[in-house]
């Protein structure tokens, strides 16, 4: 199977075309193809850890896990951890690298998910992170409104790695903005939105949102940021 035949950014059948060894190009955590820095990985993993207050007693859901492999960084730092990713092959590849009692995979669709986990009050940490873009905005406020509603005792949520559409032309350098699709889910970026916006979503949902940027030497610095959602104070 080539690996030409299947845009990058299907998440299901473009990963079958890689090798099986090759976890960051799977999902896609690679520059002009190869994969990214043991210091980027770190950036990332520290970042999720340090502003989600991450500890050995926190129970963290993992909202597109994808194949595991930044997730297994984050085992250290909490108590128990699920993974939900929509790709049969990812999940497959994370259930025979990464699975143990504590540390459990499952495929599901996130909204399917969020809509139906049986016992939502265990987990009081959640990551979405480089999948919040794909979702249209009526998806996303709909996940957002379903953690806020069904997962109560969540305290921090971490939505990382989201586009800003203030930053499109650092990305799209020279294109004409009005054709990049910046609202479009399916394209290779994903949906394009403001910090603004994402605060009115979360709002809209029952959280408060606060922002972070990534170290200046990240290489994805230049027009990506977190989005770091808490409960609004009582």
């Amino acid at each position: 199977m080539k690996s030409d035949q299947f845009p990058k950014w299907d998440y299901k059948e473009y990963p079958k075309t890689l090798a099986a060894d090759d976890l960051w190009g799977q999902v896609r955590r690679t520059v002009y193809g190869k994969p990214v820095s043991e210091e980027q990985i770190q950036m990332i993993v520290d970042a999720i850890v340090a502003d989600l207050a991450l500890r050995s007693t926190c129970v963290l859901l993992d909202i597109g896990c994808g194949n595991g492999a930044l997730s297994e960084r984050l085992f250290s730092h909490c108590g128990q951890y699920l993974g939900v990713d929509f790709s049969e092959y990812l999940i497959s590849v994370a259930k025979g690298r990464f699975a143990s009692p504590r540390h459990a995979f499952i495929c599901q669709d996130a909204l399917e998910y969020v809509a139906r986990e049986a016992d939502p009050s265990r987990f009081d940490r959640a990551l979405c992170f480089a999948v919040f873009p794909y979702l249209s905005d009526v998806q996303a406020r709909q996940m957002l409104s379903l953690l806020s509603q069904r997962f109560l005792n969540l305290r921090l949520v971490f939505v990382g790695n989201l586009p800003d559409r203030d930053c499109a032309g650092n990305f799209f350098q020279g294109q004409d903005l009005a054709t990049a699709e910046l609202d479009n889910p399916q394209t290779q970026i994903g949906v394009w939105r403001t910090r603004e916006q994402v605060a009115a979503m979360a709002e809209s949902a029952g959280w408060c949102a606060r922002f972070q940027l990534m170290p200046p030497d990240y290489y994805q610095a230049h027009y990506r940021y977190n989005a770091i959602l808490e409960r609004p104070a009582p």
